[in-house]
């Protein structure tokens, strides 16, 4: 290899070193500030490509994008001084560069735990002013819309970030006091269903009761009512047969008999033992009803 050619591979790696050193590409979903000697300068890099002093300049790099911080639930106070458990997350991004780095560095890491701290604060506050009802089930839309607004106020001057929105995912009671509500609600029920079962019974009781006496009633007033019919017609029947026997003694007689064949022959099976001479056989040994030897 000729000294020529070693002068230009030299030549041509000192060229590529002070692009790579100088020149640097910013991608859209980035930001960064640039550190000169370790002092922030005034000037943030925008998208695309950008130069930097060799040696003497830093490009910090950090995610522009929509982020998310999911933070686990925490437990916090109503106005009532009620426990409530309140699940949330919030989307947030970096706005003012040179003041996100002074405050977290550019470490994401830091600035989540912060937002979050400050999100938890706001929080109970808010939930300090409302009552459990309210909390719960009435203000939920209100209560996002002034958490937003206010923690965005909040960390725009504090961590130089936006805080697009922050919704409550839940809001609930804690478990050990959840399970302790149902518990006293399930109780509750079962005393008011055992009262109503008990109304029911005693209502029932009362009515069959009711209906009892009512029965009584009715069959005694029909007894009552039959018997008098039956008394009626028997004093009717005995006038009848008093006025029939004292116009014609001897027919009464006839027709008595034949009502007594008629009812003791009705059933064939029937046996009977009677003297031949007695007044049963009267008329049917004799159509004059006399007896002859």
């Amino acid at each position: 290899m000729s000294t020529k050619s070693i002068f230009f591979g030299i030549i041509a790696i000192v060229v590529l070193f002070l692009i790579q050193s100088t020149v640097y590409i910013l991608p859209e979903y980035q930001k960064a500030v640039v550190l000169r000697f370790g002092t922030l300068q005034p000037d943030y890099p925008d998208t695309g490509i950008n130069f930097k002093y060799p040696f003497a300049d830093e490009v910090v790099k950090f995610d522009g994008r929509i982020l998310t911080l999911d933070a686990p639930p925490k437990i916090l106070l109503t106005k009532q001084q009620k426990r409530l458990e309140v699940d949330s997350y919030a989307k947030w991004r970096v706005k003012d560069v040179g003041l996100y780095y002074v405050k977290t560095g550019g470490s994401e890491r830091l600035a989540a735990n912060a937002l979050s701290d400050r999100i938890d604060r706001e929080i109970s506050n808010q939930l300090g002013q409302r009552t459990l009802e309210e909390a719960v089930s009435g203000e939920r839309d209100q209560l996002m819309t002034d958490l937003t607004k206010a923690i965005d106020d909040a960390v725009g001057q504090e961590l130089g970030i936006e805080v697009l929105d922050i919704r409550v995912k839940q809001i609930e009671l804690p478990p050990e006091v959840r399970d302790s509500v149902y518990s006293r609600m399930q109780t509750e029920r079962n005393k008011t269903a055992q009262e109503y079962r008990s109304g029911g019974a005693k209502l029932a009781e009362e009515r069959r009761a009711a209906a009892d006496r009512q029965k009584v009633v009715i069959e005694a007033t029909a007894y009552k009512e039959s018997e008098l019919i039956r008394g009626a017609g028997d004093a009717r029947a005995t006038g009848i047969y008093a006025a029939a026997y004292s116009q014609d003694a001897e027919f009464y007689s006839f027709v008595r008999s034949l009502n007594a064949y008629q009812t003791t022959f009705s059933n064939k099976s029937d046996m009977m033992l009677v003297d031949p001479k007695s007044d049963f056989f009267r008329y049917l040994k004799n159509p004059n009803g006399s007896f002859q030897e």
